[in-house]
């Protein structure tokens, strides 16, 4: 059991840089700054550690999604009906920034912790 939670303690940085390839994949751009940046900073987080970035990130992270939440509902909202294309939309939509939420929480626990990390 406590295998278990420190593989899922230390999981939500290689989560994040799953959602950074799924970003820059389905933007469509190869030199993407935004998805540079991101995959630069998530990359320095991993390596060193840093705790006051630890807490940044997700933070803004969750910020981002809420905002990013209510964009997708207000899109779900201009379809005329509840058709396919409304279906992906919505699961699609809602299970990337659900769990990339969810990631973000477990990585502000982690990080919160008042000790120092290894």
């Amino acid at each position: 059991m406590k295998k278990t939670t420190q593989i899922l303690l230390k999981l939500p940085e290689y989560v994040l840089v799953l959602a950074v390839l799924f970003y820059w994949a389905s933007a469509g751009i190869l030199i993407n700054p935004i998805a540079i940046g991101l995959m630069a900073l998530l990359v320095f987080q991993i390596i060193y550690k840093n705790q006051i970035l630890g807490l940044i990130i997700p933070s803004l992270l969750i910020i981002i999604c809420l905002y990013m939440l209510l964009a997708l509902i207000s899109e779900f909202n201009e379809f005329p009906t509840f058709n396919a294309d409304a279906k992906k939309l919505l699961f699609v939509g809602l299970l990337f920034f659900i769990s990339t939420m969810t990631v973000s929480v477990i990585m502000v626990y982690n990080y919160s912790k008042t000790e120092k990390l290894n």
